[in-house]
């Protein structure tokens, strides 16, 4: 968490653009929201004045050429660059003295490359450069390579890519001391990040020095912090106490300090729960006849348990009521009613979906759910909402697409009193308040208007409101999760939805399936719903295939609907025939496109009839990746479609995804992330399959 709340502003210069947005990406999946990026690259001419809080330069030679753009040479970061774990073990595993190529994208890139395994420890395997403007090829048949298998001779057979060079442990504690993130040192992911990195000269002295200051820093938070602290060892015992956790509990330091919490302040221990090893937050307790809000964490190291850190506040008059009107609100039905449990669907696809948002779930970053309408996008956002540590707080729900533009603003912020004519007497509280410690659901975020998009980045960024028509800043600590069935990209690019605000809201994301994509799930669906509408028919095997091959571009929504349509029928056996009284087959079994797609569907189709046959192999491939969660950067096209006996080259198929995004069938994501394709690319696609399967 960045303290000062201030994004600092990052730029990452490396000889090529793709390294340089490859580093990019490992620090902001580290430092996230607390850092802003910007990549230059020296094969892009695009260096010019840089201002920034700090520089990243990939090697010492860029940093001569990046100290011409800077004023403040101190400002400027070499990058030490190292190994995962899993790299190195792959090299460990060829026999000693085998000859191999090191493949890269220049002579000083493999050389570095070379330096830097046998700088690892890797020194029993003769390497020998490689490059493409290579005049005469080493006769060996193992190339090693960095993530550059494609760069790797035709006549080589055994290719071990050990994957991106990274920075090392040693850089990336650097950079968090620079820019006062240190504190942030101890998260997971970077505990995470540190594990799966190799061993190599981190500066040890220089890495004890940094946890010296931070111990320093955590005894001064802890003393001036306006709450209390009290620390338990593993053991239960005390062993710190800050002044104002004395004066709370009425409490001589002198007299606890090695002693436990139990005995010596049984009262309090008993006011707390069962265990201490279960986080809590906010537990209001009553001691001496006062009343204090506890929050406790235990302290772990990896799976070793540490001990527990207790906070203790006033529960303020201010606080009473907030917590009043929390209760209020639960009481009117604010509140989450779905868990995971009752989200139908064991398909490969939904049981991914389902562990990623209970991974979500965990984290207090914004989530954007994506999918058509009726596909339970609500239903996964109260799950998530329950599987997290919001769950005992107010779920609000609130749809932007139903409340009219002037209404819904002072719905979401309320207003005070005389905002306006008709305001009442007190003014009145927004969802945001309301939703105060707990989560607030934005359904069809795509259709708040651009003025209210503004009002909402800002509370976004600052975590505080003000009411219309008043003045008083009012803190807030609300978890957003929004929702949409449209292509937010799509609208960015037609000025109708803010691309600040986008990144804002997509800091996680889901996308669910259409019934189409998973037609295994909808048997067990239809169970689910047969026990709401009290149904005891069953279906014939013949019906089921003709059900489960239907579009339902309604999804979930729609199948409700013809499951209590054959409720009505009160039959025992639902067999085709009755199917097909519902059923419009020529309707449900092709794809249907909007006048818009049918207008980019022709645009492909008239531009593109020479080569069509590889726009529909590329996304014939791209769909068939989706369903098993696989995005493909062009290399990887390149490479399976030449499997296939189809060549197009990286180059040729950079050009055909540019083309498929302008007609919004393709999403090309940043850096490596690879490109995925669209619901209008799936149907697209399905159509060309069946219009042009001579192709």
């Amino acid at each position: 968490m960045n303290w000062n709340n201030k994004i600092s502003k990052v730029a990452v210069i490396a000889y090529t653009k793709m390294t340089a947005q490859f580093y990019a990406s490992q620090l902001k999946k580290l430092f996230k929201e607390n850092i802003s990026l910007e990549v230059y690259s020296v094969e892009d001419s695009n260096l010019t004045s840089i201002v920034c809080d700090l520089i990243i330069a990939s090697t010492y030679s860029i940093y001569e050429i990046v100290k011409t753009y800077v004023s403040n040479y101190d400002d400027i970061v070499i990058a030490d660059i190292t190994l995962t774990k899993d790299s190195l073990e792959k090299l460990r595993q060829i026999p000693t003295g085998t000859n191999a190529m090191l493949v890269n994208t220049t002579l000083e890139m493999a050389v570095e490359t070379i330096a830097l395994i046998y700088n690892s420890g890797i020194t029993h395997i003769n390497m020998f450069p490689v490059y493409p403007t290579i005049s005469t090829i080493p006769p060996y048949d193992l190339a090693i390579t960095p993530g550059e298998a494609s760069l790797a001779p035709p006549s080589v057979n055994n290719i071990i890519d050990i994957g991106n060079r990274v920075l090392s442990m040693r850089t990336i504690i650097d950079i968090a001391v620079r820019l006062n993130l240190d504190d942030m040192l101890k998260n997971e992911e970077f505990q995470s990040c540190f594990g799966l990195l190799a061993q190599s000269d981190v500066g040890l002295e220089r890495l004890w020095e940094q946890v010296s200051v931070l111990e320093k820093k955590l005894d001064l938070i802890m003393q001036i912090f306006d709450g209390g602290i009290l620390l338990l060892n593993y053991g239960g015992n005390i062993s710190f106490i800050n002044k104002s956790a004395e004066k709370m509990l009425s409490i001589d330091k002198k007299l606890i300090i090695g002693a436990k919490l139990k005995d010596v302040l049984s009262e309090f221990y008993d006011s707390l729960v069962a265990s201490l090893e279960i986080a809590q937050k906010d537990k209001i307790i009553t001691f001496n006849s006062r009343l204090l809000s506890l929050s406790f964490y235990p302290l772990f190291d990896g799976a070793e348990a540490l001990g527990t850190i207790i906070l203790i506040r006033e529960f303020t008059d201010m606080e009473k009521e907030q917590h009043k009107i929390r209760k209020q609100i639960i009481a009117k039905g604010h509140i989450a009613k779905y868990s995971f449990n009752d989200i139908a669907g064991k398909s490969k696809q939904m049981e991914m979906l389902k562990e990623t948002a209970k991974k979500m779930a965990l984290s207090d970053s914004s989530i954007l759910i994506c999918g058509e309408s009726g596909t339970g996008k609500e239903l996964f956002a109260q799950s998530i909402h329950n599987s997290s540590n919001r769950r005992n707080e107010p779920f609000i729900a609130i749809n932007c697409a139903s409340i009219p533009e002037n209404l819904l603003e002072s719905e979401l912020f309320g207003y005070s009193e005389g905002a306006f004519t008709g305001a009442k007497k007190g003014g009145k509280l927004g969802y945001f308040e309301q939703a105060h410690k707990g989560t607030l659901f934005l359904d069809e975020i795509s259709e708040m208007d651009l003025h209210l998009q503004s009002r909402l980045l800002r509370v976004l960024q600052e975590k505080e409101v003000i009411r219309i028509g008043g003045d008083s800043v009012i803190n807030i600590d609300v978890r957003i999760i929004s929702a949409t069935n449209r292509n937010l990209k799509a609208l960015i690019k037609q000025g109708k939805f803010r691309q600040d605000l986008y990144y804002r809201l997509n800091v996680l994301s889901i996308n669910i399936p259409p019934l189409r994509q998973r037609k295994d799930d909808i048997p067990l669906l239809i169970e689910q719903l047969k026990e709401r509408f009290h149904s005891t028919f069953k279906i014939t095997k013949e019906a089921m295939e003709l059900i489960k091959n239907c579009m339902w571009e309604g999804n979930v929504r729609e199948l409700g609907n013809f499951v209590e349509r054959l409720t009505c029928l009160d039959v025992d056996e639902v067999d085709i025939d009755i199917v097909r009284q519902f059923i419009d087959e020529n309707e449900y079994f092709k794809p249907t496109l909007k006048d818009e797609e049918n207008k980019l569907f022709l645009s492909l189709i008239n531009q593109k009839h020479t080569n069509l046959k590889n726009y529909y192999s590329i996304l014939k491939l791209l769909e068939i990746n989706k369903k098993s969660g696989v995005k493909l950067g062009r290399r990887s096209i390149s490479e399976l479609l030449q499997k296939e006996g189809l060549i197009i080259s990286p180059q040729e198929v950079r050009t055909i995804l540019k083309n498929l995004e302008s007609l919004n069938m393709v999403n090309i994501l940043l850096g490596r992330s690879g490109t995925e394709i669209t619901e209008f690319g799936i149907k697209a696609c399905e159509l060309l399959g069946e219009k042009y399967n001579s192709i």
